[in-house]
């Protein structure tokens, strides 16, 4: 789960470069569940995971589900500036790449911790 969480938050930084070399910005409230959902929300529980694990479990769960929502929906699916088709064709291929990489390793937090969560409740 921490090597699913570092590399997210990694991907997340090399994204949010690609954002910003390209121009495409975020609306207020984007900015604001990027910087506690996205970021901020998988790091929490990725601490707490020594806490309290199961509030650990569920925030990284909910956080990287959210996350992967907003991504696809954001990046693929809305037609905006948000969109991987719609970005400067000088930084697409870095900004669709780490889309994709954001999604798989959102899937994989959120995957990962819904099943530690079932493991618990079962053992």
């Amino acid at each position: 789960m921490a090597v699913f969480v570092l590399i997210h938050l990694g991907i997340s930084i090399i994204h949010g470069t690609a954002h910003s070399n390209a121009r495409v910005n975020l609306s207020t409230a984007g900015n604001f569940f990027v910087f506690t959902v996205i970021l901020a929300g998988p790091l929490i529980g990725f601490v707490l995971l020594w806490l309290a694990e199961r509030l650990g479990l569920w925030l990284i769960a909910l956080t990287t589900g959210a996350s992967l929502v907003f991504g696809v929906i954001n990046h693929f699916v809305l037609s905006s500036p948000d969109h991987v088709a719609h970005v400067d064709p000088q930084f697409r291929s870095l900004f669709t790449t780490t889309a994709v990489l954001l999604a798989v390793t959102e899937a994989a937090c959120a995957g990962l911790a819904v099943h530690a969560l079932r493991r618990r409740r079962v053992g």
